[in-house]
């Protein structure tokens, strides 16, 4: 329903019959092209011919020829003939009121534009400009000035017509030095500013992650304020510009583009933004076609569509060029009333041609009031000067910028769709169309157009690429900005192999948990620093790792830290393991002793090793092996409360019976004389107050330890974080208790040691002697050997190394003292007598071998 209804909305609007006939008013064209009268006129600014003169060479102020026609800005004034005549056609818009037209060429020079500027500004239809204080009453020429072009030629006007309050909307330029209403209040444009275009750009190369590139303008208004604008935001948003450089404007720049494409060979970058008019793009294309590079082009909206860059030779083989272009809408009737146009203006020709007898030879040179003098020859052969792309592209600008003074005098003149209450007459000024222009709303085509405080309008960019096909280009609309880049990257044909999409970075992105620690002048040349431990990065803009707080930590290249975590012997562990079936197998060993102890209790050889204190040396080795058990599974106060004690008391119990016996042996090969008479004594009560006595002093030494040590739980509490994860293993504090308890064992040790490893061997009697002195070697060699390796261990292998040295000491002193002893008992029961233990069990002196054999 929407279709028919804007179908018959257009046929109202235009006059034109919907069974497909032109509208009523294309036969009111006129084939004046330049020049139209009306109650009110508009001026209009456009490069309808190039420079032919050498202004290197002008002396005087004279007359500056341009007698190259140029397609596009023909078209462009044509674009603004159709909109006024669709304007006067329209009987609602300016009802009684008719829209003229005064359009000059500019060349493109700032010697050529001034004299059109001031015929505009001439008091009503005369050539001359009063000087008054006060023009609020003066009436000009024309009511708004449509143009120039480009942003050079409005920077030579703009001030001039500002003063005046003259309205001027530019269609192309886009300098956003005008959007200061200090320096230019009357200027208005009808496509965005260089500052949004410098935004999406930024935002492009932000999308595809491009911090490393470089940055081209021309050597004019429009390529400096360019350049300088995407400078600054590049800036702010981290992106790097290895080089930026401009390209001259007023003379040869051929020297100029080799140094500037030698400097963008040496910053390696892989992108380039080319900000910059058309001309000196031209020439920058060809020098890097002739040079065979290839990048990524990004192109501003001055060049973006332009048919002398399109059809340069060799253009498709310098890579991706993205482009951003003004969003425009289709003109509908356009191309039809270009036809119609060509086609009156043909036959005007030929009726010239038929009364003239034949084709003019004479050549005439455009003028002030005539810039295209050949244009009169012009015919429906021509119709390719509209519909060049780049001006079909520009034309809605021209045709917005018609239309935005066409809704403003609407408003000015007071008009309905009937009537206007006021006539454009010389009461109309163009200061009071400046003040309603800053507030004009209207629809082009389906878009809604405006003004904002800055004369910028409410339109974004198209973001386009080019393809070829057949040699021939296509311009592929890839993506959108308005406040924001939308883009589809699949449309998009990458130069590089498998279309990879390019990279252009100084330095390689760093990877999580490192920071960039920058290497020259430009920030995106760095090198990355692994955050170290117990630091983490907090955010990838920091320049520096972060410290982890209080009971926390980190291991290198961290994003966090995090609390600690602990892990422990636990019972499936491969060592646990290992270590419990070491100690089950003494365990059944010393379990095996005892019961055979036990069955041979009343013999000589049980009464020579101790008697009941055999007994109890046994159990102490038993507890002591299953203390081992303590250091195994999760740690916990009470486990670690008991944890050296019992395996420092339990050895206490065996060495002391050992020294027992050790005394005993020493009394009957030192003092043999005394011996029968104090060994009984030594035997009994001796021997156990001696084990008592040792008892006490180690429980002494436990307590202390115990006193001075740190629980587990507060140990873990008060522990400097600076781990991840660790064993955690029963604190050993303090040390020097630890060793003093180790120390009293080995004390005893020693002194056993000491009394039994020079005794006298009885002859043919049994050598208790032997037996304590290796059990004892044993013990003191184990623990020695233990302290330095200790010292040196990770927590985890402290455990796992003073289990070991538990189990070997006392598999020393099972093997060494109880062993032998099993061995008389099971292969040599006939020793088991009274007299083979005589010397040991009744204290008589031992006789020597010699004495023996004697």
């Amino acid at each position: 329903m929407v279709v028919p209804l804007r179908l018959l909305f257009l046929c109202w609007m235009f006059g034109r019959g919907c069974n497909g006939q032109t509208p009523q008013w294309f036969q009111d064209i006129s084939t004046a092209l330049f020049h139209s009268p009306g109650n009110f006129s508009i001026g209009g600014l456009f490069p309808i011919n190039e420079l032919t003169s050498n202004l290197s060479q002008r002396e005087e102020p004279d007359d500056i020829h341009c007698d190259k026609t140029s397609e596009y800005g023909l078209g462009l004034s044509l674009v603004m003939k159709f909109a006024v005549d669709e304007i006067n056609g329209n009987s609602k818009l300016l009802p009684g009121v008719r829209m003229g037209f005064q359009i000059f060429d500019t060349c493109r020079q700032s010697a050529v534009i001034v004299k059109p500027t001031m015929l505009f500004l001439t008091k009503d239809s005369s050539q001359e400009i009063s000087v008054m204080c006060n023009y609020t009453e003066y009436s000009t020429r024309v009511m708004a000035v449509i143009g120039p072009q480009t942003s050079e030629m409005t920077s030579v006007i703009g001030k001039l017509l500002g003063f005046f309050l003259m309205p001027q909307i530019s269609y192309r330029a886009t300098s956003d030095t005008f959007s200061d209403k200090r320096l230019y209040p009357s200027f208005f444009r009808t496509v965005p500013s260089d500052r949004l275009q410098a935004e999406a750009i930024i935002e492009l190369l932000k999308k595809f992650n491009w911090n490393w590139v470089a940055i081209v303008g021309s050597e004019d208004e429009y390529g400096k304020k360019g350049v300088q604008e995407l400078s600054s935001l590049a800036a702010q948003n981290s992106i790097c510009v290895a080089y930026e450089a401009l390209i001259p404007v007023d003379f040869d720049a051929t020297r100029a583009l080799e140094e500037i494409l030698k400097r963008i060979k040496e910053a390696n970058v892989s992108v380039v933004v080319l900000f910059s008019v058309y001309k000196q793009v031209k020439q920058f294309f060809t020098d890097v076609i002739d040079q065979n590079m290839t990048a990524v082009w990004i192109g501003s909206t001055s060049w973006a569509l332009h048919a002398e860059i399109t059809t340069l030779p060799d253009i498709q083989n310098v890579g991706t060029i993205l482009v951003f272009a003004d969003m425009t809408q289709e003109l509908v009737l356009l191309n039809e009333y270009a036809k119609e146009l060509f086609s009156k203006l043909g036959k005007e020709r030929e009726v010239r041609m038929r009364q003239s007898e034949g084709p003019s030879n004479t050549t005439v040179s455009p003028s002030l009031f005539n810039p295209c003098p050949m244009c009169s020859d012009l015919s429906s052969d021509n119709i390719s000067i509209i519909n060049n792309p780049f001006c079909q592209h520009t034309a809605s600008s021209v045709y917005g910028a018609v239309y935005s003074v066409a809704h403003a005098m609407h408003r000015l003149l007071e008009c309905n769709s009937t009537m206007c209450r006021k006539r454009a007459d010389h009461n109309v000024y163009p200061w009071q169309l400046l003040d309603v222009l800053k507030d004009v709303s209207f629809n082009v085509g389906e878009k809604n157009f405006q003004y904002d405080d800055k004369g910028n309008p409410n339109i974004g960019y198209q973001v386009i690429t080019w393809s070829w096909k057949n040699s021939s280009v296509e311009f592929t609309k890839i993506g959108e900005f308005n406040k924001t880049l939308a883009i589809n990257e699949s449309l998009i044909k990458w130069h590089l192999p498998n279309s990879e999409v390019p990279t252009s970075t100084c330095s390689s992105n760093c990877e999580p948990g490192q920071v960039h620690r920058v290497k020259g002048f430009h920030s995106c040349c760095f090198d990355c620093i692994d955050c170290r431990e117990g630091t983490f990065l907090n955010s990838t803009k920091d320049i520096q790792c972060t410290d982890c707080p209080k009971g926390q930590w980190s291991t290198i290249r961290s994003t966090n830290c995090t609390s600690p975590t602990y892990f422990f012997l636990s019972w499936s562990h491969p060592e646990s393991l290992a270590l419990l079936v070491a100690g089950v197998v003494l365990l059944i060993c010393q379990g095996a002793v005892g019961i055979l102890f036990f069955h041979h209790r009343r013999t000589p050889l049980v009464r020579a090793s101790g008697g009941p204190l055999s007994a109890l040396t046994l159990l102490s080795l038993m507890g002591g092996c299953a203390c081992i058990v303590l250091f195994l599974g999760t740690p916990n106060d009470g486990a670690c409360y008991l944890q050296q004690p019992l395996n420092a008391l339990f050895p206490t119990i065996t060495l002391s019976t050992i020294l027992a016996l050790s005394l005993q042996v020493i009394c009957v090969t030192e003092f043999p004389n005394q011996a029968p008479l104090h060994l009984a004594h030594l035997r009994g009560p001796g021997s156990w107050l001696l084990l008592l006595a040792s008892c006490g002093v180690q429980a002494g030494l436990c307590g202390w330890f115990v006193q001075e040590g740190t629980s587990l739980s507060v140990h873990v509490e008060t522990m400097e974080v600076k781990f991840v994860k660790k064993f955690l293993r029963c604190p050993v504090e303090p040390m020097l208790g630890f060793g003093l308890m180790q120390g009293f064992n080995g004390l005893m040790a020693l002194v056993s040691f000491m009394c039994t490893f020079m005794a006298q061997k009885p002859a043919k009697q049994y050598n208790l002697a032997r037996d304590i002195t290796f059990s004892t070697l044993v013990y003191c060699v184990v623990w020695v050997v233990f302290i330095p390796i200790y010292t040196g261990l990770t927590d985890k292998n402290k455990s796992i190394t003073q289990v070991i040295a538990i189990l070997l000491s006392n598999v020393g002193l099972l093997a060494s003292f109880f062993f032998p002893k099993c061995h008389l008992l099971l292969t040599n029961p006939d020793l088991n007598t009274p007299d083979y233990f005589h010397t040991f069990l009744e204290g008589t002196p031992p006789t020597s071998q010699e004495e023996q054999e004697q």
